[in-house]
């Protein structure tokens, strides 16, 4: 069985991942992208099902571990009572910008003090896990090949192959490196030089600390923003710019439950804090490149435009369920591809029209299809804000008014109005400023509970929903406002359990067409920061925040939920959600925000660009 999600650390090579548990055990890892077949599918199941580990042969008296400062690159110190050894693992960054180039994982094996028998177990499962490959050796590599996909290892190791298994045993002594390189590469093209193990963690250091050295935050937390900022570097898919939701699929919201996402794609709702918070650091060909995918990516008619898509823009998600996978703990089924790109959720007009809006008011340099296509999506808005939707949280129960969905649409039109005002472009000005006024109104007279002094989760209603935490956040309705300040209330009286914050409430626990049961939402927690900052509670809000950081694993990471009870992590990991949501939290209390990056003040850092309605 694989481990607990939380005692994973996560390397990568900016076009998939790798996850590393504390054993050293690698239980994760698809190629050549993030949302291929996963060739290592322990952790959705057991050791059966694909892993690499490398192991003392003694029992360990003490284990620690490390990322490198400003790196992606693990180093894991295993103390024995003949001795300790460190391993070192990463991912070198592919040297062509080619979803399909070389995709390493390098293993270094170090003697530290004494002598250590060490051991290793290669379990190659490609598809799943479901695939056993052929393994040759040839020309000094150990190769497994089935169907298309091809890895090889390159190491002094004596390997041999016992159960379906690839094995071998060593000895290091103080002073002593054993290196490993496997490699992926289409089973038709011949295996690349393997390469030299230390030059390749040199240059994978190298390449991050370069990175890294490139951020302008120097606020408060800047360790937490930092480690957040790779782990989204590392999400990214570098030949398109796109950034995944999470390495992962099927890691479950509620343990043994049903609620098994794959979170391998693009989402359009992240693109604003994605861009948000690449911008606040510093990180404008980035943001750049992520403003490219985005416009790409939704090109076309627009009453076709999804909420998800491929690391590359693609349309075709489909869902599958992979029966041979048990699931993370018994927590079945294990699913592939989103039926959700399917769904109308009409919060993501508000999000593209507002993370282009905030790509041009940072002077990116201008794509002349980007306002072409933001128009004919608010020609689409227009006639279709009234409908029913799925909503943020991509319910499978039928579609509702949702009030978020509504305060986005406000969003959208308002950036529209905005881009004109402000930047100067050609639009149908006064008619989006009618209709965004039409809406706001109508979300103040049917998403407001004046009974609960509440923001509802749908029209008519009386159940909550902490995604109009964003109220404040966007500029619907300033911080001060009585209604801001009663949903705030509600949601820390109601959806808070020990302080952490649940997506909603419903009196029909399936209301959402599934079983109910799931954790903290982490990124909901951090909007929760964000808006008691914004309705004057900057000490409450930073108590909240030291919590959240708390939280986040040994090597800084977060997942998307948080067990209260069982004290686990839950949801996929990690997730760029939480960690776009932990860097905005803090460059809001910091209260520096997008000055730092030598830019106009953001609204999502500020407590500025507000706008003040009656409703």
């Amino acid at each position: 069985m694989g481990g607990l999600i939380e005692d994973y650390a996560l390397i990568g090579d900016t076009r998939t991942a790798a996850l590393v548990g504390r054993d050293l055990s690698i239980d994760w890892l698809c190629l050549p992208r993030f949302d291929s077949a996963a060739c290592f599918a322990a952790l959705l199941g057991d050791e059966a099902h694909g892993r690499w580990i490398v192991r003392t042969e003694e029992e360990a008296i003490r284990c620690t571990r490390r990322y490198e400062p400003d790196t992606l690159v693990v180093e894991t110190t295993v103390e024995t009572a003949s001795g300790s050894v460190r391993v070192v693992d990463c991912m070198p960054i592919a040297s062509k910008h080619d979803a399909e180039g070389e995709h390493r994982v390098v293993r270094l094996v170090e003697g530290v003090r004494g002598r250590v028998a060490m051991s290793t177990e290669l379990v190659i499962r490609f598809g799943y896990g479901q695939a056993v490959p052929w393994v040759q050796t040839s020309e000094g590599l150990l190769r497994a090949i089935a169907g298309p996909d091809a890895l090889a290892l390159a190491t002094p190791v004596a390997l041999c192959g016992r159960g379906l298994t690839t094995v071998g045993e060593f000895v290091v002594q103080a002073g002593d490196s054993v290196p490993f390189v496997l490699e992926w590469h289409a089973s038709h093209r011949p295996v690349a030089p393997p390469g030299e193990a230390r030059r390749l963690i040199e240059e994978t250091r190298r390449w991050w600390r370069e990175w890294v050295g490139r951020c302008t935050y120097r606020g408060e937390w800047r360790e937490a923003v930092v480690r957040s900022l790779i782990t989204l570097k590392a999400l990214t898919f570098a030949p398109t710019g796109g950034v995944i939701a999470a390495p992962t699929t099927s890691l479950p919201e509620a343990l043994g439950g049903v609620r098994n996402w794959d979170y391998r794609y693009c989402w359009l709702r992240d693109a604003t804090l994605t861009l948000d918070s690449l911008l606040a650091a510093g990180y404008t060909g980035e943001a750049k490149d992520w403003r490219g995918w985005l416009v790409r990516a939704v090109a076309g008619n627009p009453a076709d435009m999804q909420i998800v898509y491929g690391p590359a823009g693609e349309r075709w998600l489909p869902e599958l369920e992979i029966g041979a996978l048990p699931g993370y703990e018994g927590a079945a089924p294990v699913r592939v591809g989103n039926a959700a790109a399917d769904q109308l959720q009409l919060d993501v007009y508000g999000e593209v029209m507002d993370a282009l809006y905030e790509a041009r008011r940072c002077e990116i340099d201008a794509d002349p299809m980007a306002w072409r296509l933001q128009r004919a999506l608010l020609g689409e808005l227009e006639s279709r804000w009234r409908e029913p939707d799925e909503g943020i949280w991509e319910v499978r129960s039928g579609r509702r008014h949702f009030t978020h969905s509504k305060v986005m649409a406000w969003l959208a039109f308002d950036r529209g109005v905005r881009t004109v005002e402000s930047l100067g472009l050609d639009g149908p000005v006064e008619r989006w400023r009618r209709v965004r006024d039409e809406i706001h109104a109508d979300v103040c007279s049917r998403g407001f509970d004046a009974r609960r002094g509440a923001f509802v989760r749908v029209y008519g209603g009386d159940a909550l929903d902490a995604s109009l935490l964003v109220l404040p956040m966007i500029g619907f309705l300033p911080g001060s406002d009585p209604r801001v300040i009663g949903t705030v209330d509600a949601v820390q009286r109601d959806l808070c359990t020990d302080g952490l914050v649940r997506r909603y409430s419903t009196p029909d626990p399936s209301a959402d067409g599934l079983p109910p049961g799931e954790g903290a939402f982490l990124a909901c927690s951090f909007w929760l920061v964000d808006a008691l900052t914004l309705v004057g509670r900057g000490d409450e809000a930073r108590t909240l925040f030291e919590r959240l950081l708390s939280l986040r694993n040994d090597m800084g990471l977060l997942s998307e939920e948080y067990g209260v009870e069982s004290r686990r992590f839950l949801g996929n990991f990690p997730q760029a959600l939480s960690h776009t949501s932990l860097i905005r939290s803090a460059m809001t209390l910091a209260g520096c925000g997008d000055e730092l990056a030598g830019r106009p003040r953001s609204r999502r850092f500020t407590r500025g660009h507000q706008v003040d309605r009656s409703g």
